[in-house]
């Protein structure tokens, strides 16, 4: 059985203060989720040390949205994966869609974050996916491919049994638009069987989240595929009930 996840990326959104009031909303509603569940914030960096100890109470946790591919030193502005690992945080988002959009991100700057995120002992939720040209010329599949061979393939097998995917369809994020839920399977399915290419039968541990607007109307439809084993949440995270709501959608 592979894990079920709800992971809520908060983005550059609440203030540190109004981050501890979310996250006390989240932990105060996590009782109605079914305890195989595993919920997953991940807040700004700046509010890491405000929320980390309360979500550990109440049995969340924590990712970074980010971490530097450098260990130290001279890098102006940077957050280090030892730092983001030394506050008790325990995941890490990286290849996010926004960070190769708008900060030029590649294979070969990944590569070297992922390097940091296991020196670390941070889990990586690596996130792939395609724009709406990419899609609507059907080059999608090879896409994906690329994303998933130049990175997750330099990884040893034992780093892969702790990896998360997050297949983001960009043309979905932010948009209102959603992948339908064959759309989410047929992607889903097709990373597990690149990964089988490489890793044999631990592809069928890697959980794989769906990462493109989901809400409280969609998730339970997108869950119930057999290879979608939760979400990425962006806008929905930001208010607890929706989040709550979305991680009591998979099956009973």
């Amino acid at each position: 059985m592979r894990k079920k996840i709800v992971a809520g990326n908060w983005k550059m959104n609440t203030t540190p203060a109004e981050g501890v009031e979310l996250i006390k909303a989240v932990a105060d509603l996590k009782k109605d989720v079914c305890p195989e569940v595993e919920l997953i914030v991940a807040p700004p960096y700046t509010h890491l040390c405000c929320i980390t100890e309360i979500a550990a109470k109440a049995g969340i946790s924590v990712g970074s949205q980010n971490c530097a591919a450098e260990p130290a030193g001279a890098y102006t502005g940077e957050v280090s994966a030892k730092m983001i690992s030394s506050l008790g945080v325990k995941y890490v988002i990286l290849g996010h869609s926004e960070r190769r959009e708008y900060y030029g991100e590649t294979s070969e700057t990944l590569n070297a974050k992922l390097i940091q995120a296991y020196a670390n002992g941070l889990t990586p939720i690596y996130c792939v996916g395609e724009k709406l040209d990419e899609r609507e010329s059907g080059k999608y599949f090879d896409v994906i491919r690329k994303q998933i061979e130049e990175v997750v393939f330099n990884l040893s097998s034992d780093q892969v049994s702790s990896l998360i995917i997050a297949y983001e369809p960009v043309w979905a994020i932010g948009t209102g638009k959603t992948a339908t839920s064959d759309q989410a399977q047929e992607i889903h399915e097709f990373i597990r069987s690149v990964l089988n290419e490489k890793f044999g039968d631990l592809s069928q541990q890697v959980p794989i989240l769906y990462g493109g607007s989901c809400n409280p109307s969609n998730a339970e439809e997108i869950f119930s595929k057999k290879d979608v084993d939760g979400g990425l949440i962006g806008g929905a995270a930001l208010k607890a009930p929706d989040f709550i709501s979305i991680a009591q959608k998979f099956p009973k």
